[in-house]
């Protein structure tokens, strides 16, 4: 097992990134400058595993043998725990300019074990416009060791003088054959396997959880149901609270465990655990961190909303697909009969004006509408379509 195997169905994107790991160590010594440059970016649909091939990539540069997957170096990456290799992993809606100067006077800094001092930024789509400008000038001028892997959507979600100045590589969605192999690997059967590949779109870490929790196919399973109810603004008003509402649970779920390990882990810090006066600037400390809390309760609650948009749109993808005639696969296999009988009793430019609905709900969720008030919006043009 090498760095790359955990990259499902991305065969060419490692045909790209491992001459890059053999060229690195020529290229820095100014002797090549084949396959290798200073900054990267790695785009595609999301859980096509951007940051996953930014690790995996970060591992093989500061492993000996090029990604073994084996050795120390290797290991300490995958794990975050490498002390060469920073791993952006942005909780909040976006990465502020006192994060990336932070990470700047990083990028100056000498690698201190490794061959590389390698920063890793998950979500480029999120710095604000200020901090991308921070960022765009240690860019420009790397220190010698110094590797930028940068990972967004696509190109267009990073500045543009951010974007000439790396080389960009594009992951594409899995295959549904290989995301199931990687299913089944991990001890899924291979109905449930094939289902959760299928259901996921090429969403590995979706598809995991698909295979993994009765609970995660039981919400979707009900997501799916929706676009029959809804006859009248009630159940309209009445379906996007349930969304919401579930998306706030999952949201509380995740947060409460990860709050109280750093609530915890502050406390150990400032020492707040025991008796007496507290260090100075221990209240700035923790009013920052419940700040950043609050802000990844808010990104998962939308996160989760959009996760129920997806497939909601992948049913009316189905309803169109068959309408249509087209050859691709229904992604909803396993609720057949409910997508011909709607199929067989509304128009094709009724299920376009359904899509068009949710992609706009989406987008609005994108650009910092409430989400209940955009599901609302959404939830009435699907009754009126």
């Amino acid at each position: 097992m090498t760095v790359w195997s955990g990259l499902v169905g991305q065969q060419p994107l490692v045909d790209v990134l491992r001459p890059a790991v053999e060229a690195s160590q020529a290229w820095a010594e100014g002797r090549s400058d084949a396959g290798m440059t200073h900054a990267w970016l790695f785009t595609g649909p999301p859980g096509s595993g951007r940051s996953n091939a930014a690790r995996a990539f970060a591992a093989a540069l500061q492993c000996p043998a090029g990604g073994c997957g084996g050795c120390d170096a290797c290991r300490q990456v995958l794990a975050g725990s490498h002390p060469d290799v920073t791993v952006v992993d942005t909780a909040g809606l976006s990465i502020s300019v006192d994060d990336v100067r932070e990470l700047v006077l990083k990028a100056a800094m000498a690698p201190t074990v490794g061959r590389w001092s390698v920063i890793v930024v998950e979500d480029a789509d999120r710095l604000t416009e200020q901090a991308e400008g921070a960022m765009l000038k240690s860019i420009e001028e790397p220190a010698p060791r110094t590797l930028w892997l940068l990972c967004a959507p696509t190109s267009d979600d990073v500045m543009a003088t951010i974007r000439s100045r790396c080389r960009q590589v594009t992951l594409r969605t899995p295959p549904t054959a290989a995301v199931a192999a990687t299913l089944e690997e991990a001890g899924a059967q291979p109905a449930l396997a094939a289902f959760a590949a299928r259901a996921s779109q090429g969403h590995i870490g979706r598809a995991r959880a698909l295979a993994r929790d009765e609970a995660v196919r039981n919400r979707r399973r009900e997501v799916l149901g929706l676009s029959a109810r809804l006859r009248d603004p009630g159940d309209c008003l009445r379906a996007a609270d349930n969304v919401h509402e579930a998306a706030k649970e999952d949201a509380e779920a995740i947060a409460a465990v990860l709050e109280q390990r750093e609530l915890a882990a502050h406390a150990e810090t400032w020492g707040t655990g025991t008796r007496g006066v507290k260090p100075r600037g221990e209240q700035g400390a923790l009013g920052e961190l419940k700040r950043m809390q609050r802000s990844r309760r808010t990104r998962l609650v939308r996160d989760s909303v959009d996760r129920a948009l997806l497939d909601l749109l992948s049913y009316q993808r189905d309803v169109l697909r068959l309408q249509t005639g087209g050859a691709v696969d229904l992604v909803n296999e396993e609720v057949r009969a409910d997508l011909d009988a709607v199929a067989g009793r509304t128009e094709p430019s009724r299920t376009l004006r359904r899509v068009e609905a949710l992609l706009a709900c989406r987008e609005a969720i994108s650009t910092n509408v409430a989400p209940l008030l955009a599901l609302e919006q959404a939830f009435l043009r699907l009754a009126r379509a």
